[in-house]
Formats: C-alpha cells, structure tokens, sequence
C-alpha cells in the first residue's frame, strides 16, 4: 500500500491576519504532523483551511480543525473552512462542526467573514 501524504501550502491572505492553509491529499492520522507543526508555528485572527484539495479526512484530521477552532477562540481569533466536497462537509455535519466553523465554497468568502 503507497503512503499517503497531505501537501500543505501557506498562503498570505487578501488582508493582514489572515492565514490560508491550502491542503492537497487525504487529511488522516497517517498525514495531519506537518500541519499541526504549522498550526502551532503561528496565530493570526483568521485561519482559512482550504480544504479543495482534500478528498477526505478521518477522525484526526477532524480532531485537528477541531482544536484549531478550540485554540483561535481562546484568543479571541476565528476559524473557517472552504471547498470542501460532499464527503467532507458530510462528515462536518454528521459531527456538527459546521454549526461551529463557517463553511464556505471558497476561499474568497471565507476572507470576507
């Protein structure tokens, strides 16, 4: 079986204190170290995951866009997500994080929050 492996790109946003963290590849235990080495690095007032490129995500990866949120409102910050397919934003309902974190198609409008 090929290891799976998640391209994580860190984008500056249309505005100052917006970070955008364009994920390529499945978002799962066997993936999420690099991004949650980037999630620790730095803190802006809004972090977009966009989350286009992800065709699905596990209960970790969960855990991590969980605890992104949990950690943005400690300081007053705010999380949102873009892009996500069916089998993503699925999950996001079944776990209702989508009443949580703003899910938006893309990542303009995420940056318009």
């Amino acid at each position: 079986m090929e290891q799976e492996t998640l391209d994580l790109e860190v984008l500056a946003g249309s505005r100052d204190g917006i970070r955008i963290l364009r994920l390529t590849g499945p978002l799962t235990l066997h993936t999420i170290f690099p991004l949650q080495e980037e999630l620790r690095r730095e803190h802006r007032p809004l972090t977009v995951f966009d989350l286009s490129g992800v065709p699905y995500m596990d209960s970790a990866g969960m855990g991590v866009i969980i605890n992104t949120y949990i950690s943005a409102q400690r300081r007053g910050f705010r999380v949102a997500a873009a892009g996500l397919n069916y089998r993503v934003i699925e999950l996001f309902k079944l776990t209702h994080v989508d009443t949580l974190i703003p899910v938006c198609e893309t990542v303009a409008q995420a940056e318009a929050l």
